[in-house]
């Protein structure tokens, strides 16, 4: 019951921040904590009062939660002020969250990308430097981790805003500021301990998985490829679910879209790796890395994998490697009878039919 009027207590003082938010945005001045007020519509739901359009995607994805007002707490904490941006990118998600995707959009439209951008790339590049030093620069950055966190989910959200509309081309180059932001202030990767503190690490994850999809939305299948090799050659310090997927979505893109992808660049391999000629063997690269992690036990088996190997392999007439490939599964995966029939075909294709009667 206390705890039922503590989390009350809570959001209706929220709320009146929140609404102080609003007319901050309709405004555009500098939001102060000591002039919270409280506001009874936000900019956005004004501009659509006459037409609202909600569109739902999954309940995960939309379903309002305290998260959005602890947030908004926040913010208005860590500094005596909350700039334009900054409040446009908190009402944003929140009437993303809600559902409300064109009012969501039309408030992330409002945020100067190019202007921040240049700030968002100083402040990462500064957070790494004055980590690696293990002291405090004397330049302060010219945003907080969390602000910069903050506009980066607001930059993600427009994104999936867009791709909700069928915008997927803006949606893709909106996303795509993430990846370069980033990347521009730390060409050599990031830290292993990077974004421990913060929310960018997450929406950096989800930027990277999802910018290939949406150029394959957009009907533009060579920045598709270039954004999954983006996505695994460079060191976002994706988790390895996350990189399992993005290998296991480019084989199949590679296998079954019907476009052929140039080799990649030289100069992006290590010295004296592998480099595929041609879209089967980079599409076999990335199924014999999952089926090493697998056999790591680094992910959980997909019996998917298996499959697109060997129309893979068996389409290059590699059947010889394909058997090698069965041989090397761990005992338990594949049923015993459905194992030696497999391998008793490839053995077969390649000429080798006494090995094939024994299997």
């Amino acid at each position: 019951m206390e705890r039922n009027k503590w989390m009350r207590k809570r959001r209706i003082g929220a709320r009146r921040g929140l609404g102080r938010i609003m007319n901050c945005l309709c405004s555009g001045e500098q939001l102060r904590t000591d002039e919270i007020v409280p506001s009874s519509e936000s900019l956005a739901t004004r501009d659509y009062s006459s037409s609202m359009y909600s569109s739902r995607t999954g309940e995960a994805d939309h379903k309002p939660d305290t998260g959005n007002i602890e947030e908004a707490e926040s913010s208005l904490r860590e500094s005596s002020c909350l700039n334009y941006e900054e409040a446009r990118a908190l009402l944003g998600k929140l009437e993303y969250q809600k559902g409300n995707i064109e009012a969501a959009l039309h408030v992330f439209d409002g945020i100067d990308i190019a202007a921040v951008t240049p700030k968002m790339k100083l402040s990462i590049a500064r957070r790494v430097e004055n980590r690696k030093r293990r002291s405090h620069s004397d330049a302060v950055p010219p945003m907080s981790m969390h602000t910069v966190s903050l506009l980066s989910e607001a930059i993600f959200l427009k994104s999936k805003s867009l791709q909700i509309l069928g915008r997927f081309r803006e949606a893709a180059q909106s996303c795509k500021v993430i990846l370069d932001i980033v990347e521009s202030a730390l060409p050599e990767g990031l830290p292993l301990n990077f974004g421990t503190d913060c929310k960018l690490q997450e929406t950096l994850n989800k930027a990277v998985e999802l910018l290939p999809e949406l150029w394959k939305l957009a009907g533009f299948p060579n920045e598709a490829i270039l954004s999954y090799r983006r996505a695994l050659l460079h060191h976002w310090n994706l988790d390895v679910e996350t990189t399992a997927r993005i290998e296991k979505e480019f084989a199949i893109f590679l296998l079954y879209s019907g476009c052929d992808a140039d080799p990649p660049n030289l100069r992006s391999q290590v010295e004296g790796s592998f480099v595929p000629r041609n879209n089967i063997e980079e599409a076999v690269l990335l199924l014999m890395i999952l089926l090493r992690k697998f056999s790591l036990k680094r992910i959980e088996w997909d019996p998917s994998v298996m499959d697109h190997l060997s129309f893979a392999l068996s389409l290059s007439g590699e059947l010889r490697a394909l058997a090698n490939q069965f041989e090397g599964l761990l005992p338990g995966i594949l049923d015993r009878k459905e194992r030696y029939y497999i391998l008793a075909l490839c053995y077969n294709g390649v000429g080798e039919d006494m090995v094939a009667l024994i299997c």
